[in-house]
């Protein structure tokens, strides 16, 4: 492995390392006063590790709770709590039997309870009941729609949330008379609370107008009894939540410019909101390397260019990946030939799309490799396989679920 690859890898552990939730759940915690008996309901892919540091912080002051994380996310029992494996990124029967536990503790709380509610992503389709008359199959046909059609996650939320009742707001307003303590650990870009998991204990800023936009935009495919609920509004105010964001993608890009520099590299951040199709990121970014290394560019060897954000695929074809793989295959062909360069691109939370990497990794040599192995990049590409492709050269990033999750970091280093 060549020093630049080492590099990487210290890169890659460090940032997450950095962005574990439990201090950050702790200080919160620590700032706050907790009004009566404490429940708790976490719910998203850093759900356990956030309750883990909850109940450790508060021991036999909490006096239960209910934890939703996707499968192979928990890593064992916590005191008095009830926890669950469900489906992502499309809700499941055991997300909806999770779910319907979490209503209950809601339902029965009084004012003289308070519910710590943890909050991380993936949260909207692990946290799911659905509205009276829609069905789990047509929650999961809606988010697969969205999931397929190059939506962002604003977007994807903006219309299931609709369905839902326990989004928007629905689940704080379930608590009610008790208050509700909200930790947050985001994955949207901006830090909208109204759709980090959806916002289940979150006014929400988006319209009945806005959903029908992003349907004809997308070209939704709903029944009606669907549209019927999409054109009523949701909550617009919810009077007894308390929130605390703990953690962001700037935190992740943060991170990575940190390591980079005790690495001996000059880092740039260049965006910690990106937001287009995956590909067209890791195209972009390979012609900064190359900008960079032919001398061409503002920025000069060493120097570690950095991106946070969260990218879309449109699917097209019928392979196998995730977003952040898509982004390195494409940059893979950018910097093709290109030596002392490397690009990496990976999920906070370990799982990249419906897949077990993390991410993607290539450098100058890659592209020969692949023509070496008989892939075709470009038609590998056009058939969303950067699983299959990466995974043949030795580009897939495997870290397992990490337990937090704050975005996708794309990382080029040029030596």
């Amino acid at each position: 492995m060549t020093s630049i690859h080492n590099d990487a890898q210290i890169m890659i552990k460090n940032i997450i390392d950095d962005n574990m939730p439990q201090a950050a759940v702790e200080n919160a915690l620590r700032a706050h006063t907790f009004n009566g008996r404490i429940h708790m309901v976490a719910i998203g892919k850093a759900a356990w590790t956030m309750a883990k540091a909850s109940s450790d912080f508060l021991g036999d002051r909490l006096a239960g709770g209910v934890v939703i994380t996707k499968y192979g996310h928990s890593v064992g029992d916590l005191p008095n709590c009830s926890i669950y494996e469900a489906g992502h990124p499309v809700a499941d029967e055991n997300t909806l039997a999770a779910t319907l536990e979490c209503i209950k503790l809601a339902e029965g709380l009084t004012e003289n309870d308070e519910l710590l509610f943890l909050v991380s992503g993936g949260g909207s389709a692990l946290f799911e009941y659905p509205l009276e008359g829609i069905s789990l199959d047509d929650v999961q046909n809606i988010t697969n729609q969205m999931l397929s059609s190059g939506a962002d996650i604003v977007e994807t939320n903006m219309v299931r949330k609709r369905l839902s009742s326990v989004k928007a707001g629905r689940f704080a307003r379930l608590a009610a008379p008790a208050g509700v303590f909200a930790i947050v650990l985001s994955d949207v870009l901006g830090d909208r609370l109204d759709s980090i998991a959806s916002g289940p204990a979150a006014p929400d800023k988006s319209t009945a107008h806005d959903a029908a936009h992003v349907i004809k935009k997308y070209g939704l495919k709903l029944t009606d009894l669907q549209k019927k609920y999409l054109a009523q509004e949701t909550p617009k105010e919810i009077n007894n939540v308390k929130t605390v964001i703990t953690g962001s993608v700037r935190t992740l890009c943060e991170s990575a410019a940190k390591t980079a520099k005790k690495l001996g590299y000059e880092p740039f951040v260049l965006t910690a909101t990106m937001n287009c199709e995956a590909a067209e990121a890791g195209r972009l970014l390979a012609s900064v390397a190359a900008d960079t290394k032919g001398g061409q560019g503002t920025l000069k060897p060493s120097c570690a260019i950095i991106a946070g954000g969260e990218t879309v695929v449109t699917i097209k074809g019928k392979g196998k990946g995730g977003r952040n793989q898509e982004m390195a295959l494409a940059a893979a062909k950018g910097i093709a030939g290109l030596e002392n360069t490397l690009f990496f691109a990976l999920g906070s939370d370990g799982t990249d799309g419906p897949t077990d990497a993390a991410g993607g990794i290539v450098d100058g040599m890659t592209l020969a490799k692949l023509v070496t192995a008989g892939i075709d990049i470009d038609k590998a590409l056009a058939d969303n396989d950067s699983y299959n492709a990466l995974g043949a050269v030795g580009g897939l990033i495997f870290t397992g679920p990490t337990g937090t999750n704050v975005n996708d970091v794309a990382v080029v280093l040029c030596r």
